[in-house]
């Protein structure tokens, strides 16, 4: 393997050393799945990308993504951070908008500002489909909590922007923070589990916060991500089909990865678009570091 360049960025945070960490490998095109492979495993963030060229094709830029145990068709953060680092290290004049080309297909992501005048960077998701439901009685033991900890008026159910998360409800943020998944029963229904699980509630740390997640990954080999933008795409979907808020229309501020010392923000949007839901997410990049791998 020559050398071949690296970016060190965190992915919806608010200042360097929080939110979700990723690796970004620039011309790629030469390394084989395996040494993608091994190289991800390495680095032990949640996901790392190879850009395969910096040249687009089809109007976009070729991506793939590894978490350390396996390749995935789609994930939030990494859709962000690689696009983030595409707009100021590769692109040139600093588009506003490119694409990617993903394994879920050619995803767009553009870049504006906020009312503070800091740079967001959003990320249209696939519109979700809505699984299976699951039962409280089956996840309860599986989160390690009480069964009146969950907020029985809205399903626990799996739902897709790209990759499936299941999303299930709680009351409080004291049942988010003493929510600990036992691996041995989650993996007597892996055959119907197919990503992570995300638990949210009303209850936030910071009072200009809407919700508050945690998402754990454990068949990825992921126990807990710092923020996940695949799983609250899912859940801005998930929020405007069940009118969590009283509305269809979601305009969202999500705290994540406070209970690992990661903390995140990010910002759901999601509203009907014809037989389908319309999902935004955005959050804010900050590079970390740039180095080379030998």
């Amino acid at each position: 393997m020559s050398k071949i360049t690296f970016y060190l960025v965190d992915v919806f945070a608010e200042q360097k050393y929080a939110g979700n960490q990723l690796a970004v490998f620039r011309n790629a095109a030469g390394l084989s799945t395996e040494q993608m492979q091994r190289i991800a495993n390495e680095t032990h963030f949640s996901e790392t990308t190879f850009i395969l060229s910096d040249q687009p094709r089809n109007g976009g830029y070729d991506v793939r993504i590894f978490a350390p145990q396996q390749e995935v068709p789609f994930a939030g953060h990494p859709t962000l951070g690689t696009a983030y680092t595409i707009r100021n290290y590769i692109a040139e004049g600093k588009p506003n908008a490119l694409n990617l080309n993903l394994g879920i297909g050619q995803i767009p992501v553009t870049f504006q500002r906020d009312a503070a005048g800091q740079e967001v960077a959003w990320m249209k998701q696939k519109p979700p489909v809505f699984g299976e439901a699951f039962s409280v009685e089956e996840l309860a033991p599986i989160l390690q909590l009480p069964k009146d900890n969950f907020d029985e008026r809205y399903p626990i159910v799996e739902v897709s922007t790209g990759i499936p998360c299941m999303i299930v409800p709680l009351k409080t943020l004291a049942a988010v923070k003493k929510a600990r998944v036992n691996f041995g029963l989650l993996e007597k229904i892996a055959d119907r589990v197919h990503g992570g699980i995300l638990i949210y509630c009303p209850e936030t740390y910071r009072p200009e916060n809407n919700l508050n997640v945690r998402v754990f990954v454990d068949l990825y080999g992921i126990p807990e991500d710092p923020a996940t933008g695949s799983g609250n795409g899912c859940l801005a979907g998930y929020l405007s089909r069940y009118r969590y808020f009283g509305s269809d229309r979601i305009d969202v501020r999500v705290e994540q990865g406070c209970e690992i010392n990661r903390p995140s923000l990010l910002q759901l949007k999601a509203y009907p678009g014809g037989e389908k839901i319309e999902v935004l997410v955005g959050g804010k990049v900050v590079l970390v570091g740039t180095g080379t791998f030998v």
